[in-house]
């Protein structure tokens, strides 16, 4: 499954540019999100509607990875955090698909699947296959998200792969709504809403090389004026 993506500095242009309220300060944020952890906790932007109604739409940071607990070794409790929404029947699930106003888009430059080369990537990690959108640079997740005891946390509904995730992933890929579905994912009932979840029909790429983050202004020098 998709656990690395990332949300570059031209996500929140791009957000800012179609009127999105971008309610965080996103200097700080890391341009590429693992999964969250117990001890790590990882947050991402996410866009949802306001608490006054449908707009203005709110970009704000939320854990990546719904909270659950399940047996781990020797029957002890061990709690996990689950970051792709694959079975949207399931209870796990429903109650944030139910309610329109607890779904919610996750702005993307790239996503990433587990290459079946395997070996490293060229950053010293697990070699990746990244895709992204190639006629707008910037996508959407179909997102959902609840409240939890550490905050608000997030995850993305994920589908049938697309003709070019599938030869790497085979399982699944995420789910991407093109800019004409976003309304309807964030205010259409469930039935609809679940309708929207299907493989991505728009160009993509992909590529191995691992996407370059954007590197921090460099600090001014004193006694420089700019």
């Amino acid at each position: 499954m998709c656990n690395r993506f990332h949300q570059s500095e031209k996500a929140v242009a791009y957000l800012r540019e179609r009127g999105i309220i971008v309610d965080v300060d996103v200097t700080d944020r890391p341009g590429q999100l693992f999964p969250t952890g117990a001890k790590t906790p990882r947050y991402g932007l996410t866009v949802r509607r306001s608490a006054e109604g449908n707009r203005p739409l709110i970009a704000s940071a939320m854990e990546w990875g719904f909270p659950t607990t399940i047996k781990g070794a020797k029957g002890q409790p061990l709690r996990k955090f689950v970051t792709n929404a694959r079975n949207l029947e399931s209870p796990f699930w429903r109650a944030s698909l139910a309610n329109p106003a607890h779904r919610c888009l996750v702005p993307f430059t790239h996503f990433a699947e587990p290459h079946p080369d395997r070996g490293k990537g060229d950053d010293g990690l697990p070699k990746q296959a990244w895709f992204s959108l190639s006629d707008a640079g910037v996508g959407m997740f179909a997102g959902l998200w609840r409240a939890t005891d550490r905050g608000p946390a997030f995850a993305f509904a994920t589908c049938e792969p697309n003709a070019l995730v599938a030869p790497i992933h085979p399982k699944a890929m995420p789910a991407i709504l093109p800019p004409a579905d976003w309304d309807a994912w964030l205010e259409a009932d469930a039935d609809a809403a679940r309708a929207l979840v299907r493989p991505y029909a728009g160009p993509m790429v992909m590529q191995t090389a691992t996407p370059p983050l954007p590197q921090p202004a460099p600090a001014p020098v004193p006694g420089e004026l700019f």
